[in-house]
Protein backbone atom coordinates (compact mmCIF):
# COMPACT_ATOMS: atom_id res chain seq x y z
CA UNK A 1 0.00 0.00 0.00
CA UNK A 2 2.99 2.37 1.11
CA UNK A 3 5.94 2.92 -0.54
CA UNK A 4 9.23 4.65 -0.12
CA UNK A 5 8.75 4.83 3.60
CA UNK A 6 10.97 6.54 6.13
CA UNK A 7 12.57 3.73 8.60
CA UNK A 8 14.88 5.90 10.84
CA UNK A 9 16.11 8.88 12.66
CA UNK A 10 18.77 9.83 10.67
CA UNK A 11 16.32 9.75 7.42
CA UNK A 12 13.97 12.10 9.22
CA UNK A 13 16.72 14.62 10.34
CA UNK A 14 17.77 14.35 6.44
CA UNK A 15 14.57 15.40 5.22
CA UNK A 16 13.73 17.96 8.12
CA UNK A 17 16.80 19.44 9.03
CA UNK A 18 17.25 20.06 13.14
CA UNK A 19 14.97 21.89 15.02
CA UNK A 20 15.73 25.82 15.82
CA UNK A 21 17.46 26.86 19.25
CA UNK A 22 14.23 28.61 20.35
CA UNK A 23 12.24 25.14 19.73
CA UNK A 24 14.42 23.37 21.81
CA UNK A 25 14.61 25.61 24.70
CA UNK A 26 10.96 26.70 24.92
CA UNK A 27 10.25 23.00 26.24
CA UNK A 28 11.00 23.95 30.24
CA UNK A 29 10.25 20.27 31.21
CA UNK A 30 7.61 22.00 34.18
CA UNK A 31 4.95 24.37 34.92
CA UNK A 32 5.47 27.94 35.67
CA UNK A 33 2.79 30.57 35.81
CA UNK A 34 2.32 31.34 32.19
CA UNK A 35 1.79 27.19 31.82
CA UNK A 36 -0.29 27.30 35.45
CA UNK A 37 -2.33 29.83 33.93
CA UNK A 38 -3.44 27.62 30.43
CA UNK A 39 -4.63 24.64 32.37
CA UNK A 40 -6.42 27.04 34.58
CA UNK A 41 -8.11 28.42 31.56
CA UNK A 42 -8.80 25.10 30.08
CA UNK A 43 -12.05 22.96 29.31
CA UNK A 44 -10.31 19.90 27.31
CA UNK A 45 -7.33 17.88 27.18
CA UNK A 46 -6.52 14.91 25.15
CA UNK A 47 -4.70 12.09 26.32
CA UNK A 48 -2.32 10.12 24.25
CA UNK A 49 -1.15 6.69 25.80
CA UNK A 50 0.32 3.12 24.50
CA UNK A 51 0.13 -0.25 25.97
CA UNK A 52 2.52 -2.74 26.42
CA UNK A 53 1.81 -3.92 22.82
CA UNK A 54 1.94 -0.27 21.25
CA UNK A 55 -1.76 -0.33 20.65
CA UNK A 56 -2.62 3.53 21.10
CA UNK A 57 -5.71 5.43 22.24
CA UNK A 58 -6.67 9.04 22.36
CA UNK A 59 -8.80 10.34 24.88
CA UNK A 60 -10.85 13.45 25.08
CA UNK A 61 -11.13 14.41 28.99
CA UNK A 62 -13.71 17.69 29.71
CA UNK A 63 -15.17 19.69 32.29
CA UNK A 64 -15.21 23.38 33.67
CA UNK A 65 -12.06 24.99 33.16
CA UNK A 66 -9.24 24.26 35.37
CA UNK A 67 -10.66 21.08 35.85
CA UNK A 68 -7.18 19.24 35.67
CA UNK A 69 -5.57 20.17 39.40
CA UNK A 70 -2.36 21.20 39.49
CA UNK A 71 -0.33 20.00 42.23
CA UNK A 72 2.97 21.16 42.34
CA UNK A 73 5.20 22.29 39.37
CA UNK A 74 5.32 18.58 38.29
CA UNK A 75 2.92 16.61 38.87
CA UNK A 76 -0.83 16.69 37.53
CA UNK A 77 -3.83 14.95 38.44
CA UNK A 78 -6.92 14.50 36.00
CA UNK A 79 -10.25 13.12 37.35
CA UNK A 80 -11.52 10.09 35.45
CA UNK A 81 -15.50 10.98 34.98
CA UNK A 82 -18.19 8.42 34.05
CA UNK A 83 -18.08 6.64 30.83
CA UNK A 84 -18.68 3.48 29.49
CA UNK A 85 -16.02 1.54 31.37
CA UNK A 86 -13.78 0.75 28.31
CA UNK A 87 -11.10 2.19 30.47
CA UNK A 88 -8.64 1.69 27.09
CA UNK A 89 -6.64 4.50 28.29
CA UNK A 90 -6.39 3.08 31.95
CA UNK A 91 -5.28 -0.27 30.89
CA UNK A 92 -2.77 1.10 28.60
CA UNK A 93 -1.33 3.34 31.72
CA UNK A 94 -1.53 0.14 33.86
CA UNK A 95 0.62 -1.69 31.23
CA UNK A 96 3.09 1.22 30.10
CA UNK A 97 3.02 4.82 32.10
CA UNK A 98 3.91 6.86 29.34
CA UNK A 99 1.69 9.56 28.00
CA UNK A 100 0.97 12.75 26.01
CA UNK A 101 -1.50 15.68 26.67
CA UNK A 102 -2.88 18.45 24.57
CA UNK A 103 -4.58 21.34 26.57
CA UNK A 104 -7.17 23.17 24.50
CA UNK A 105 -9.09 26.76 25.51
CA UNK A 106 -11.78 27.68 23.07
CA UNK A 107 -10.93 30.16 20.72
CA UNK A 108 -7.06 30.22 21.27
CA UNK A 109 -5.32 28.99 18.51
CA UNK A 110 -1.79 27.58 20.29
CA UNK A 111 -2.03 24.70 22.55
CA UNK A 112 -0.73 23.17 25.50
CA UNK A 113 1.37 20.01 25.54
CA UNK A 114 2.64 18.10 28.09
CA UNK A 115 4.30 14.62 28.37
CA UNK A 116 5.54 12.59 30.97
CA UNK A 117 4.53 9.60 33.00
CA UNK A 118 1.20 8.30 34.61
CA UNK A 119 -0.27 6.53 36.92
CA UNK A 120 -3.71 5.35 38.34
CA UNK A 121 -4.46 6.95 41.59
CA UNK A 122 -7.03 6.50 44.25
CA UNK A 123 -5.94 8.96 47.05
CA UNK A 124 -9.25 10.23 48.87
CA UNK A 125 -7.75 13.39 49.71
CA UNK A 126 -7.07 14.22 45.61
CA UNK A 127 -10.48 12.61 44.69
CA UNK A 128 -12.23 14.64 47.14
CA UNK A 129 -11.22 17.78 45.69
CA UNK A 130 -12.07 16.53 42.27
CA UNK A 131 -15.52 16.03 43.12
CA UNK A 132 -17.65 17.96 41.22
CA UNK A 133 -21.90 17.70 42.13
CA UNK A 134 -21.54 15.61 44.40
CA UNK A 135 -20.11 12.84 42.39
CA UNK A 136 -16.08 11.84 43.43
CA UNK A 137 -14.77 9.95 40.22
CA UNK A 138 -13.49 6.33 41.13
CA UNK A 139 -9.80 7.23 40.37
CA UNK A 140 -7.81 9.69 38.61
CA UNK A 141 -4.51 10.22 36.54
CA UNK A 142 -2.08 11.22 38.04
CA UNK A 143 0.73 12.53 35.97
CA UNK A 144 4.63 13.30 36.60
CA UNK A 145 5.63 15.84 34.08
CA UNK A 146 8.88 15.63 31.82
CA UNK A 147 8.55 17.95 28.78
CA UNK A 148 6.00 20.71 29.14
CA UNK A 149 6.20 23.41 26.25
CA UNK A 150 3.34 25.55 23.93
CA UNK A 151 2.45 24.39 20.56
CA UNK A 152 2.15 27.16 17.83
CA UNK A 153 -1.20 28.22 16.44
CA UNK A 154 -0.37 26.70 12.70
CA UNK A 155 -2.75 23.24 12.89
CA UNK A 156 -5.61 25.64 13.74
CA UNK A 157 -5.33 28.41 11.29
CA UNK A 158 -5.00 25.64 8.45
CA UNK A 159 -7.77 23.75 9.91
CA UNK A 160 -10.10 26.96 10.76
CA UNK A 161 -11.19 24.64 13.78
CA UNK A 162 -12.49 28.26 15.71
CA UNK A 163 -13.67 29.73 12.48
CA UNK A 164 -17.31 29.10 11.98
CA UNK A 165 -17.18 30.62 8.19
CA UNK A 166 -14.91 27.50 8.02
CA UNK A 167 -16.79 24.93 9.31
CA UNK A 168 -17.79 22.45 6.99
CA UNK A 169 -21.66 21.45 6.42
CA UNK A 170 -22.82 18.57 8.50
CA UNK A 171 -26.17 18.59 8.33
CA UNK A 172 -26.49 15.23 6.40
CA UNK A 173 -24.42 13.34 8.22
CA UNK A 174 -26.67 10.83 10.63
CA UNK A 175 -26.79 11.16 14.33
CA UNK A 176 -24.16 9.28 16.82
CA UNK A 177 -27.02 6.93 17.81
CA UNK A 178 -28.17 6.44 14.14
CA UNK A 179 -24.79 5.65 13.04
CA UNK A 180 -24.22 3.34 16.00
CA UNK A 181 -27.78 1.54 15.36
CA UNK A 182 -27.12 0.75 12.08
CA UNK A 183 -22.86 -0.82 12.90
CA UNK A 184 -24.42 -2.75 15.77
CA UNK A 185 -27.27 -3.63 13.50
CA UNK A 186 -29.58 -3.50 16.57
CA UNK A 187 -32.79 -3.42 13.45
CA UNK A 188 -31.39 -7.41 12.62
CA UNK A 189 -31.73 -8.45 15.84
CA UNK A 190 -34.96 -6.44 16.87
CA UNK A 191 -33.70 -4.71 20.50
CA UNK A 192 -35.04 -1.24 19.64
CA UNK A 193 -35.99 1.06 17.01
CA UNK A 194 -33.50 3.87 15.69
CA UNK A 195 -35.85 6.31 17.35
CA UNK A 196 -35.72 4.57 20.84
CA UNK A 197 -32.25 3.79 20.57
CA UNK A 198 -31.62 7.79 20.15
CA UNK A 199 -34.09 8.98 23.06
CA UNK A 200 -31.76 6.13 25.36
CA UNK A 201 -28.75 7.60 24.17
CA UNK A 202 -29.44 11.61 25.08
CA UNK A 203 -31.29 10.08 28.15
CA UNK A 204 -27.95 8.66 29.34
CA UNK A 205 -26.16 11.69 28.08
CA UNK A 206 -28.49 14.19 30.29
CA UNK A 207 -28.18 12.39 33.19
CA UNK A 208 -25.01 10.90 33.28
CA UNK A 209 -22.33 13.54 33.00
CA UNK A 210 -21.18 12.56 36.33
Amino acid sequence: MFKDIVASREELRALFGAPSERAVQKDRGRLDAHTRAFIARSPFVLIATAGAAGRCDVSPKGDAPGFVMVLDDTHLAIPDRVGNNRIDGLTNIVENPQLGLIFLIPGREDTLRVNGRACIVRDEEILSRLEVQGKRPKVAIGVEIEECFLHCAKAFKRSGLWDRERWPDVASLPSMAKILWEQIDLQATAQCSVDDFERDMEDRLRKGLY
